[in-house]
């Protein structure tokens, strides 16, 4: 049973997204919180790559990805009569652009924006930290690989 969905897929032209494929060597990140999460997994996502690696110095980097901005957002949407949190909206926002160390652009300013609502209750404040810390990794995990989609789009230098 297992080959024959295996075949299956195999024979529409399905196939797992793997690495990407970069058209350039090196990159630098630059722009970066201390310690960023966000920073930390594009740089794993990039050496995941075949064709590229992270350097640190910029003399070494045929493009600079640069992040303008990093922001996590945490609102109350809704509320009961009696003051109450029901409901929060999650927003993770990133700003970013690449260019070359002479300052060619090769992606203007783009900025991703993703968002979660989520239902809160007072009674569950801990297991409501969890999931919102689960849900700000996986969107996250989300615009690595928008940003990676775009990085794979950039033409060869």
């Amino acid at each position: 049973m297992a080959s024959l969905a295996a075949a299956t897929l195999a024979g529409c032209g399905f196939q797992l997204r793997g690495a990407q494929e970069l058209k350039f060597r090196t990159v630098q990140l630059i722009g970066f919180k201390p310690h960023s999460p966000l920073e930390k997994e594009l740089r794993r996502a990039i050496n995941a790559s075949q064709t590229t690696r992270v350097v640190d110095s910029g003399g070494e980097a045929q493009v600079l990805l640069e992040a303008v901005s990093e922001r996590r957002e945490r609102n109350v949407v809704a509320t009961t009569s009696a003051g109450q949190v029901r409901q929060i909206s999650l927003r993770v926002r990133f700003t970013f652009k690449l260019r070359t160390p002479s300052d060619r652009e090769l992606i203007g300013l783009t900025e991703l924006l993703l968002g979660r609502d989520i239902s809160y209750n007072e009674s569950d404040a801990l297991a409501k930290e969890q999931e919102e810390a689960l849900l700000y990794r996986e969107m996250q995990t989300d615009i690595v690989s928008q940003i990676m989609r775009r990085l794979a789009a950039v033409p060869a230098l």
